[in-house]
Parts: C-alpha cells; structure tokens; sequence
C-alpha cells in the first residue's frame, strides 16, 4: 500500500465530448489520502471524472495531477475470454520467467522479468484467497470464470500492483452477497488514496468522506454516507425554511407597495378636492399636491426596492433547494390474466452446466426472483429464456410477448444517437412519439440526440428501457438482468414503482435483496447447478451463498456474455 503522501488535484478542469456536449467548465478538485466516496446523480460526470484521472480521456482544458500510480476499476470490465488468470493479473511474465528459472534456465532476461518479486506467485494466490478467489487457478482463463469473478480477478491484479491511487467505478455491480463482502474487506483494509463511484450504500457507509459531484461542482461532505444523509437534510430542511421566509417577505412587501399605492392616490384625491373647493389658495393647493405626489413617489420606489429585493432573496433560497428531475417510468397496460400459461421449461439444459430437472411452469402475473452466486448461470438462464441462446437440451418455451434488460446493456449502437438507437426498436413510431418518450426518461432537446456511447451507465439504462418499452407488441413478460446496476436512488425508485404498478409476468435476477424485496415477488429461486426454490429470508441471511468448496462447477458467464472485445490494461 502507498506510504508516501498521495493526491489528485484537478485545475480549471474541462471537458467536451467529441459531439461538443459539455460535462465539465473549470472543475477544481483536490483529493487527499483515506477513502472518498463519489456521489452524483446519473449523468452528473462521476465516471467521465475518474476516466480523466486515470487518463482515459483528456481534457479539454485545464490538468489533472496525480501523485504516484494510478490503479482503475472501470465500470463496464470487459476481459478477453482467452486470457489466462496470470496475464489478467499482470504476473505472467514474472510467473514464466520464475518457472524457467527453476527449471535451469540462467539467462538474464529471466532474472530482470522477475526483479525482486521472487514469491509471486505466493502473493497472488494470497489475494486470490482475500477476494474469494482461491479456487481460481493462474492457469485458467477468463471464459472459466463468472462476471463477478472477472471483476474481483481485476481488483486483484491493481492490489497486487499496489498503486498509490485507486479509483473504483461501481465495483459492486454484478457481485453477489459474498463477492461484495469480500470488496468491502478489501476497502476496509485500502490505507492509500481511494475514490469510489457506488449507489451501493453499505460500500458508502466505509469511506471517510463524501464528495457530492452536482452541476459541475464538488461539494465535500465528512463522514460516510449515512452522515452525508443527514448532513444533506439539515441542509435542504434549512433552504426549504429560508424559502417559506423569503416567501412570507416577499407578499409583506407586496402589501406595502399596494399600501403605499393606496396612499399616493388618497393624497391625490384629497389635493384634488381642496384645490377644487379652493379651501386653501390655488398655488399653495399645487405646491401641497407636489410634494404630496414626490413623497408618495419616494415612498413607493422604496418599496419596489425591497420587493424587488425580497424576489431576489427568495430565487437564492429556491436554488438552495435541490428539486432533481426523476425519470418517469411507465410500463406498458398490460395485463396477465391468472393461470394463463407464460413459460414452460421442461428437462432444461443450458450451456455451461446449469440445468432446469424436471418441469418449471410459471402462470399468469407470477414474479419471479432469481438469485444465486456468481457463476450459477442466472444470465445463461435469462438469454436462453429471451431466445438469444440455444439450450443444449430440453425445452424452453414462452407463450407471451417478452422484453429482455440485459446486464451489460449492449442493445444499444454506441455510433448512432439515442433517438436513432430507440426508432430501431419501434419503426412505426413518429418522431414526436420517440421524443415523447424520451423526455419522459430525462433525454429532453439535444440531450435525446447525444452518440449511445457518450452516455453514463445510468443514461444508459434509461436509453434501453426507453427503446425496450417503446417497442410493439407490448410485453406480458419482462426479464430484467441485474436492472439496479450503474442506477442513482431516484431512478431506482421510480423503476421499482412502475414495476410495481406492473400487471404482466415478471422474472427479475439481481443480488440486490432490498430492491427484490419491494417488488411484492411471488416466489424465489435459487440456481446453484439446478434450479431449486429458496426464501427470502434465506436470501437475507446470505445462505445461498456458498462458500467455494462446497460450489457447484462455475459457470462462466463472462464468456456467456460474449465479453470478447477488450484486454486487460
């Protein structure tokens, strides 16, 4: 871990994407050494923040300062099926180098390969054992592992290069209960500089600090999330009370103007009748009723000052208070009716291991969770059920119309904009309709025509279940993968309200207990090799999760998500 004194400092920071859609104007940001916690709505810039960091993108304008090495975990990991464990961890050519060593093989380049690190293959298996991993071999690949475990594989290649900075981009998607306690260990015991972009709220409760990323600016907060909660209340509590003051002043000084109107035409009135019944000479009568006009004048300029002023006051107090836009999430109308068949799985084989014994049937607007450990073959299960793979053996069958939320969000063509990528998926649609739409899910004017790929993973989501929901025929089945990943709270409980409201059929995989509870879900199932039911309290308690002796074969779901693209930096 670092022992010198670490820092990242961002100066007059800005940043444009190739398109010109702006994310940063002269940020500042100076982060110290312990643990930070970065926070935003989605969109805000978190990630686009960390990429600049890490030296991913560049700057527009403006430096990014980094004291000692850079580690990142990115939020979207894609790995190489067919890199071994070793490369993935950055040891092969120490590890190679070691082994010839041994095996008699003197010449220097061996000797340079392994440096001073002659017990490193020791290192990485203890972090392998620290993360969960132990089952893992070096010699393996990635396509033998599960998403999670890719995941974890990374975090444990940047711990074992030690780098005086580590920044983390929602590291807890995709991991089940017991990969999750294992990262939090991990935070837990990370004693340099750490900058983590979550929405999981036990990761937030370890860090030391929250940096609430909002409109472009940072705002600091200490302690971990809980205290930023309430930090964050006591602050809207008092804008909103600033607020009903500065409103109770500005209708006081509405009066008073009113009032001083009220005057200025009682004198007018009364200058008018005296110089009328001439009961004081006409020229005194007109010097009276000028000075009358100039006072009254005077007095009701002033008042139109503290109007004016007490507007003023109350636009500052409103700004103080956060009003976010939150997407609006509106399934289609439709409805299951009981007992009405929607899917059949007989005999079920999948690719990979994982089988479905016997008959699974699931009946009119039935929900469904399906949980298990990383590697179980959950999103095997939901891409066979979607039609995207083909079983090995047996049947599966749906009878109704079915949308599918894939984990990795990869319906959308990063090249073209986000109404293109949504005219795709309905044809028929007009325009204004698609717009319509979009502007429902916070993709309003030139936003709705940003490239797919400049999007965050929250806008993301949105981007695809606005495409997913605008597409005929309208689906009595939805099968969501992991549907809370890369989501802010707002959005995850507006999803969790339109789902609720809901009266389709509904299969949901996620390793998020909290968000399945609130469904109102009809029954659980648990995929460790078969399919089998389980409980929620079960769930809770994390006895599905099994320690790694007593696993059944992994599944690897990485390569069943076709994550072939990228290698590991």
């Amino acid at each position: 871990m670092a022992t010198r004194p670490t820092f990242v400092t961002c100066t007059s920071l800005s940043f444009s994407w190739p398109d010109g859609t702006g994310v940063f104007d002269d940020l500042r940001l100076a982060v110290g050494p312990g643990r930070t916690g970065l926070v935003g709505l989605n969109g805000s810039g978190k990630s686009t923040l960390l990429k600049l960091i890490a030296g991913e993108l560049t700057p527009t304008a403006g430096a990014v300062r980094t004291a000692g090495e850079v580690g990142y975990l990115p939020q979207n990991l894609v790995l190489d099926t067919a890199l071994r464990v070793d490369r993935a961890l950055g040891i092969d050519r120490a590890r190679s180098a070691l082994h010839a060593i041994e095996a008699g093989d003197t010449a220097e380049e061996h000797f340079t390969a392994v440096g001073d690190d002659w017990d490193v293959e020791e290192r990485a298996r203890a972090v392998l054992d620290q993360l969960g991993l132990g089952h893992v071999g070096l010699d393996r690949t990635i396509g033998e592992v599960s998403g999670g475990e890719s995941v974890l594989l990374r975090l444990a290649a940047l711990l074992l290069a030690r780098p005086d900075v580590l920044l983390l981009d929602e590291p807890t998607n995709n991991l089940d209960l017991l990969a999750r306690r294992r990262l939090y260990e991990a935070v837990d015991a990370w004693s340099g500089l750490l900058v983590v972009v979550s929405h999981d709220r036990e990761l937030l409760e370890r860090v030391d600090q929250i940096a609430d990323l909002r409109d472009g600016e940072v705002t600091w907060y200490g302690g971990a999330f809980s205290d930023y909660q309430a930090a964050l209340a006591a602050e809207q509590e008092a804008a909103e009370r600033m607020v009903r003051v500065a409103e109770a002043d500005v209708h006081r000084q509405k009066r008073e103007l009113a009032d001083a109107h009220m005057k200025l035409a009682r004198r007018r009135r009364y200058a008018q009748k005296s110089a009328e019944n001439k009961v004081v000479p006409k020229i005194i009568a007109n010097n009276r009723k000028a000075q009358a006009e100039v006072s009254a004048g005077k007095h009701r300029h002033l008042h139109a000052e503290r109007l004016a002023e007490a507007r003023s006051r109350l636009d500052t107090a409103a700004e103080a208070v956060r009003d976010d836009d939150e997407i609006r999430i509106e399934l289609p109308h439709t409805k299951v009716p009981p007992g009405r068949d929607v899917l059949l799985l007989r005999d079920l084989e999948l690719r990979y291991g994982a089988r479905v014994a016997g008959g699974f049937e699931l009946r009119g607007p039935e929900r469904v969770a399906l949980v298990g450990r990383n590697g179980a073959g959950k999103t095997t299960l939901l891409r066979t059920l979607a039609g995207e793979l083909e079983p090995v053996a047996g049947e599966a069958t749906v009878w109704v119309p079915l949308r599918f939320l894939p984990q990795r969000l990869d319906v959308l063509d990063d090249g073209l904009s986000v109404v293109e990528n949504v005219a795709r998926f309905a044809p028929g649609a007009t325009p204004n309709a698609i717009r319509a739409r979009l502007a429902r899910f916070l993709f309003r004017g030139a936003r709705a025509d940003r490239p797919a790929g400049t999007l965050s993973g929250g806008e993301r989501f949105r981007a695809t279940l606005a495409a997913l929901l605008l597409a005929e025929p309208a689906p009595q089945l939805l099968i969501l993968d992991e549907p809370t990943n890369n989501l802010d709270m707002a959005s995850v409980r507006s999803l969790t309200a339109a789902l609720e409201a809901y009266e389709g059929a509904l299969v949901v995989a996620s390793h998020d207990v909290p968000f399945l509870e609130s469904l109102g879900i009809t029954r659980w199932l648990r995929l460790d090799g078969e399919l089998r039911p389980t409980t929620a309290e079960a769930v809770r308690e994390g006895l599905v999760e099994e320690a790694p002796d007593a696993r059944a074969p992994e599944v690897p779901e990485a390569e069943a998500l076709a994550a072939e693209s990228l290698e590991v930096k």
